[in-house]
């Protein structure tokens, strides 16, 4: 659209006056729907419009039906943690866990992307909110305002990029939390009559998430306040403390732990807040009085590290050599019962320290070595060896090329052998070109190609193949065997080899 007017939301409204259908789909540009999109999400409305016709009155329209954020590369946490197969991508807890709650009631929340709408309420509403940043949320929440309902489903049918440097991730979540504020306030959350009961519990609750990161930075501050300085935050007997707070603690982590599904558990969430908060707490602060951030800015998606992003691990290294400094100082030549009686600082200091040494590993970027994501991929083919065709079996596929293994295993190829096949998606057959970049002699011996593909029909074929479902790389659930001591063991082994590697290569080059 003609200069952009009101960024995302406007040039979506331009676009829904070129368009009449009943029903429209909406993605982010860098989002890819899956072959089953469609039959994943129109079902609802049909069945909806069928209900509505029997019984109108006991039925509630459907306005929106929203199924999962996905992303096919791994997310900061998992790539900079080396924990792709033992963590679920960060928004994974809210797209397959709580929205799917919120749904359940009828009031999940629209994030932007990968949704299904019905035509007739956005024009009702106004069409997408143009005086907010988070004009997902604020549709959302008008059209449930309406008496429409909201579905969220947990199976991705779509999948995209995620940001994996540190500015990219910090200013998208950012503008996430300043949009929310700003559309809590414009739709009057605590006092708009036409939001339900179970409504406005769902949006406060989403309201008062992002006051979460504040609430971090004080739990972390005080104990180190008493610890370094002797500021008393809380006064109570060390005795009365175990008697009326530590059994409430335990028991709620208890229900915690129990409660918590796969994709996430209590302690990762912790990690995860702690990273954020020393970046949301004042934005959050200044937007709840009035002080706007009114700019759209697209989160770049595209890696582009700089020296910004190390910069961006300073409050961690601050707070966690405090943090390390306070355990020190607070122990020291205590002995016995005084061990025991401030056993509660200790324990808060120690749980603080293991958190901000995550951020600490985060914060420190990871070289990208692959130009392109690998997906698991089992795809039927055959290549020219020897004048015969000679069939294989991929083990995965990317953009540049895939790896295989030969049906028979008697054959070889050697490295930079320069051949031609054909590989099969859904019985339509890609002809391709590809010299071998790597020959793994293991049981079962496998190759590793770069493929070039002349035709177009046959390069569309070759990417659907690719990018028609999930990276099955990227962990779907958390690795509960592996304990936060594992995580950082890991991260400190990985660490000192990546350096050594550094060393090495830096020796050679003088």
């Amino acid at each position: 659209m003609e200069k952009n007017k009101h960024a995302k939301a406007g040039n979506i409204n331009n676009a829904l006056e070129q368009l009449d259908a009943p029903l429209f789909a909406i993605f982010d540009a860098d989002m890819m729907p899956f072959s089953n999109f469609l039959t994943s999400s129109i079902p609802f409305f049909t069945e909806n419009f069928a209900e509505l016709e029997e019984d109108p009155d006991h039925t509630k329209p459907i306005g929106f039906v929203q199924t999962p954020q996905s992303f096919y590369n791994a997310d900061i946490f998992q790539f900079n943690l080396f924990l792709q197969d033992a963590v679920v991508n960060e928004q994974d807890f809210f797209s397959r866990d709580v929205n799917v709650l919120n749904g359940s009631n009828g009031h999940a929340l629209f994030t932007g992307s990968n949704a299904v709408f019905l035509r007739e309420i956005v024009d009702k509403v106004g069409g997408f909110p143009t005086d907010t940043i988070t004009e997902d949320f604020e549709l959302g929440t008008k059209i449930n305002s309406e008496g429409y309902i909201s579905i969220a489903t947990r199976e991705p049918v779509s999948s995209g990029i995620t940001p994996v440097d540190i500015k990219s991730v910090i200013k998208q979540r950012t503008r996430w939390a300043r949009g929310v504020i700003q559309s809590c306030r414009n739709m009057h959350i605590f006092t708009n009559p036409k939001i339900t009961l179970l409504n406005r519990i769902i949006l406060i609750n989403t309201w008062l998430y992002w006051w979460s990161f504040s609430r971090r930075l004080i739990y972390i501050a005080a104990p180190l306040l008493y610890a370094l300085f002797k500021v008393q935050v809380v006064n109570a007997n060390f005795w009365i403390l175990m008697i009326v707070w530590a059994p409430g603690y335990f028991l709620l982590h208890f229900v915690l732990g129990d409660t918590s599904s796969n994709i996430r558990n209590e302690r990762w969430g912790e990690i995860q807040e702690t990273f954020f908060a020393p970046y949301l707490f004042i934005p959050v602060i200044l937007e709840s009085i009035g002080i706007k951030a009114k700019k759209f800015k697209v989160t770049d998606k595209n890696v582009k590290f700089s020296i910004v992003d190390k910069l961006y691990i300073i409050p961690y290294f601050i707070m966690w050599a405090l943090t390390l400094l306070a355990i020190v100082k607070f122990n020291y030549g205590k002995w016995g019962s005084e061990i025991i009686v401030g056993s509660v600082i200790t324990f808060w200091l120690v749980m603080h320290f293991i958190n901000l040494s995550f951020c600490l590993f985060i914060s420190m970027k990871r070289d990208i070595n692959r130009k392109s994501e690998r997906f698991v991929r089992h795809a039927k083919g055959k290549i020219m060896v020897n004048g015969e065709w000679a069939k294989f079996k991929t083990r995965d596929v990317s953009d540049g090329g895939f790896s295989f293994e030969f049906v028979n295993k008697d054959l070889r190829l050697k490295m930079n052998d320069q051949v031609e096949g054909i590989i099969y998606h859904e019985n339509f057959p890609i002809k391709f070109k590809c010299t071998v970049a790597r020959a793994v002699d293991t049981e079962p011996i496998w190759y590793g190609v770069v493929v070039k593909i002349d035709k177009k029909e046959d390069q569309d074929h070759y990417l659907q193949l690719i990018y028609d479902g999930e990276n099955q790389f990227l962990s779907k659930e958390q690795d509960h065997w592996m304990t936060p001591f594992d995580e950082l063991h890991l991260n400190v082994i990985l660490r000192m080899k990546e350096l050594e590697r550094n060393a090495t290569q830096f020796m050679r080059q003088r």
